[in-house]
């Protein structure tokens, strides 16, 4: 058979034949620059191939090669701490002598060759291993142990094991038949990991943001959409969940963002600090960029990528966020790339398969129990960042994003004008994750917390509606009651649910603050409404004291914590004296 050659090329997308022996999504090297691409139609002897990189230059009866396997990455030890483009390959081998882009054709390994390893077996040799079973242990970064796994797939007597210092691709043990396990395996990336069974989710995901936690949350191996227009903080409430969130590994990936967002992004995160270990928060980080002058093929694949990386620490044992930012973009590659495979399109011209293909993302997420015979509990906790245009939910990436994730924090601009941060929309915005991590805060926050929870959002609706026969009569014009509600309403957006990304003791919030700040609202509108009821008019209750209370406790360092606390309380009493 001849070897295939270059037909066609139109931008990302490229024809050659004859390829009719192909497989689907089939790892091929297009043209004289050997530039990667992936199969993605076949018809007849003519194979469709979407190229990861830029196709300038490219020309007709270029050479085709084959390489037999899918698009895979290579999973084991040196993934914390990577900078990663969409297909796998570290940013900073990548650029060229300039220092500033991309050869075209150029090919690294996602994980580094050279680097040497200290690996400590859990195993002795004649013990029998199935898939997912540990072999040993290797310290990646200082406090996070990676544990090396019998490859899926891989089962059998192990013959031969050792320790010692090794580079990802040296054996370290041997099994009956042959076979060697090494400290890296790769995998396919839009292939799902195999799992021994999913877990229900009954434990949440602590952001460190009370308007999340308290109103919105979402548990251990859940699913977040959060749309929001142009300037509604969707970046600063990732980075927040990246630098706070109880999460012990986290994946980001910037898919399709603008070039100088992402280097700020990249500068950022290599300065923050992490709260726990008082280390680099680039530790526990894999970084997947994948900016908009790239190739969108390369756009795709980079959110399969991040799932893969995610779903091997998950087997782990460990607990892993992914944050996406955007997947709007994700979609607009799909968008790009069926046009022009010249498919039918569907609304607004995204392909008619888009639910489709987004359900199946966002279903790897989950809290699982790994394979093996000593099954450890993971999860993959995913959280993205929608942008809709002009800010309209009714778009079609938002809309197949609410069919299937649990959470929703919908981004209002007006409230993001108002400074309010995060920026959240709470009418808009819903969970359902509440009933099944409701026993958890019960006993970690208080037993009243969903009854707070409950009060607090009927407090933030009934604000709402006064507000608008405030626009036409005036505060003034309102019932004392009225009045309490609007200032109780205030309190809550400003001091309960509002934080300070940039104060050091507001950034992040712990469950025991959220839960004091609730409970102490709730006083003030029970001690305000018992004072009105006695004869006090309004105008005497001192709001000003209680405000700056609030305030005390909202920035309050822990060790000044139950002070401040005890304070505020006396501040709400003495109010209901006056």
């Amino acid at each position: 058979m001849s070897e295939p050659r270059i037909t066609r090329v139109a931008g990302a997308i490229a024809e050659a034949e004859p390829l009719g022996d192909a497989a689907l999504y089939e790892l091929v090297e297009v043209g004289k620059k050997r530039l990667l691409g992936e199969v993605i139609r076949i018809d007849g002897d003519v194979a469709t191939i979407q190229v990861f990189e830029e196709t300038s230059g490219v020309g007709l009866e270029e050479p085709v090669r084959r390489t037999g396997s899918s698009l895979t990455t290579r999973l084991g030890p040196g993934l914390l701490g990577a900078i990663l483009d969409g297909i796998g390959r570290p940013l900073e081998g990548l650029a060229d002598r300039s220092g500033n882009f991309i050869a075209p054709g150029a090919t690294l390994p996602t994980l580094d060759p050279e680097a040497r390893w200290s690996f400590v077996p859990s195993i002795e040799s004649g013990a029998t291993l199935s898939s997912g079973d540990v072999l040993g242990t290797v310290e990646e970064r200082p406090g996070l142990i990676h544990r090396v796994m019998v490859p899926p797939g891989m089962a059998g007597r192990v013959a031969d094991i050792q320790q010692g210092t090794f580079t990802v691709s040296d054996t370290i043990a041997t099994l009956d038949d042959g076979s060697p396990l090494r400290l890296s395996h790769p995998w396919p990336i839009r292939e799902r990991r195999p799992m021994g069974r999913r877990l229900p989710g009954d434990r949440p995901f602590i952001t460190g943001q009370r308007v999340f936690d308290l109103l919105f949350p979402v548990v251990e191996g859940g699913s977040v959409a959060v749309p929001g227009g142009f300037g509604t903080g969707k970046t600063v409430i990732e980075q927040s969940l990246a630098k706070y969130a109880k999460a012990d590994v986290m994946v980001y990936i910037g898919c399709g963002e603008r070039g100088n967002e992402m280097a700020e992004v990249l500068h950022d995160f290599g300065r923050l600090t992490d709260p726990v270990t008082g280390r680099s928060i680039m530790d526990r980080t894999i970084l997947i960029v994948n900016t908009s002058n790239m190739p969108v093929a390369a756009r795709d694949a980079s959110v399969y990528l991040g799932m893969t990386i995610a779903e091997y620490y998950r087997d782990m044992g460990y607990h892993v966020a992914i944050l996406a930012d955007s997947l709007s973009r994700w979609a607009e590659a799909l968008r790009e790339i069926a046009a022009r495979l010249q498919e039918m399109p569907g609304e607004e011209g995204y392909p008619t398969y888009l639910a489709n293909r987004m359900s199946r993302l966002y279903e790897r997420a989950g809290r699982v129990e790994s394979e093996g015979s000593a099954p450890r509990t993971g999860a993959v906790t995913f959280i993205t960042a929608v942008s809709p245009p002009g800010g309209d939910f009714a778009e079609p990436v938002t809309q197949a994003s609410l069919r299937v994730v649990g959470a929703l924090w919908a981004l209002d601009a007006r409230l993001a004008h108002q400074r309010q941060f995060p920026a959240v929309d709470w009418d808009s915005s819903y969970s359902l994750y509440v009933d099944g991590s409701a026993d958890w805060f019960a006993s970690e926050g208080g037993a009243d917390w969903a009854k707070l929870r409950t009060e607090t959002i009927r407090l933030l609706q009934r604000d709402r509606e006064l507000r608008e026969i405030a626009g036409l009569v005036g505060v003034d014009a309102l019932e004392d009651d009225d009045r309490l509600v609007l200032e109780g309403a205030r309190i809550a957006r400003e001091f309960l649910i509002g934080q300070n990304a940039f104060h050091p003791h507001d950034a992040f919030s712990t469950v025991a603050k959220t839960y004091h700040l609730a409970r102490l609202l709730w006083a003030f509108m029970q001690t305000g409404s018992e004072a009105l009821s006695s004869g006090v008019g309004f105008e005497k209750l001192d709001l000003a004291a209680v405000r700056v209370a609030f305030g005390a406790v909202k920035t309050a360092p822990p060790d000044a914590l139950d002070e401040r606390i005890a304070e505020t309380e006396q501040t709400i009493a003495d109010m209901g004296a006056t």
